[in-house]
């Protein structure tokens, strides 16, 4: 499904609706960065690094087909490969509706090892300006804090608040949180988003966080979308697809992700997707996902192997 039949012309983001994220509105379907700086899996020590003109030809074809939502970090990167450096060098001088999402929180090492979360207000703006510097920005359009574990949020939260006072940050996120750390940023600023780790199979946590979002008006933006469980090794690690979404993907002649994809941006008007790759012609598949509309009867089957996928794990855990 990668082309408009009725026009034969090329599916593009714009198909997939637009959302606000604060006072700027983007294409449901983005694009994420995090596999873009190596070949296989990311955010590992010692990756293989990714071609760097095939990198940079994904973030341009990612853009001339309307994306407008670049999600990045400064830890992602790979020997000799920056994710914020390629999308640096792919579009600065940046176009005035490109939205570029960044995170902060987590740290890595130049040798690519974990090191501990930022949790200091020095250390957030350290990496806030590290993400400037990076991207050659003089502000960054979208931060979300990153966060491990269910401890208060406020001193870091309030710690962004005050760059986005200060003129470094326009808008403010959250990652990986749960509803009462969201609850609580939101008495320091205004959140115009929440990613976690959401697709089918989600656990009923991540269901009720979709839903709390879409009541405050707030874009929930799905990682792992696609991956499931194969995560950071991305749609090409190893899972079982369940028989639903094989049996879906055959029928309308899509691929698996590609169902995956349009089931969660038809879980509400606020979900986004920012699903990444480092191939052109998967990024073309990933966009044209945001024009296939499932019906009723397939949602059906899709929502049941999704409940029954979460009740499995959650049996399982």
């Amino acid at each position: 499904m990668t082309s408009n039949t009725a026009a034969n012309t090329p599916v593009t983001a714009a198909d997939s609706g637009t959302w606000k994220l604060g006072d700027r509105t983007v294409h449901r379907i983005g694009f994420g960065t995090m596999r873009l700086p190596q070949t296989g899996p990311a955010l590992v020590p010692h990756a293989v690094p990714r071609d760097r003109e095939q990198a940079l030809r994904v973030l341009r074809r990612a853009v001339e087909l309307g994306v407008n939502h670049i999600d990045t970090a400064a830890f992602y990167f790979s020997p000799l490969r920056s994710a914020n450096e390629l999308v640096n060098r792919a579009f600065a001088p940046y176009a005035d509706d490109l939205v570029i999402a960044t995170k902060v929180g987590p740290g890595r090492g130049l040798d690519g090892e974990w090191v501990e979360h930022a949790r200091t207000p020095e250390r957030l703006r350290a990496q806030v300006e590290q993400n400037l510097r990076q991207l050659g920005r003089d502000h960054l359009d979208l931060v979300n804090l990153r966060v491990v574990g269910t401890d208060s949020v406020a001193e870091r939260f309030g710690a962004l608040a005050e760059l986005r006072r200060a003129g470094l940050i326009r808008q403010l996120g959250l990652s990986n949180v749960h509803p009462h750390q969201l609850a609580e940023a939101q008495t320091i600023a205004p959140v115009v988003c929440v990613q976690n780790p959401y697709g089918i199979g989600a656990s009923a946590a991540q269901d009720e966080l979709l839903r709390i979002c879409g009541e405050q008006g707030i874009a929930f933006v799905p990682f792992y979308a696609i991956a499931g469980a194969g995560r950071e090794g991305g749609a090409g690690a190893a899972q079982a697809e369940p028989d639903p979404v094989r049996a879906v993907a055959e029928a309308r002649g899509v691929s698996t992700a590609q169902v995956r994809l349009a089931w969660t941006l038809q879980r509400g008007p606020h979900v986004l997707a920012i699903p990444g790759t480092g191939d052109v012609a998967h990024l073309e598949d990933n966009i044209a996902a945001g024009a296939l509309r499932l019906s009723a009867e397939e949602l059906a089957l899709l929502d049941a192997a999704h409940a029954a996928h979460a009740a499995h794990a959650a049996h399982a855990g």
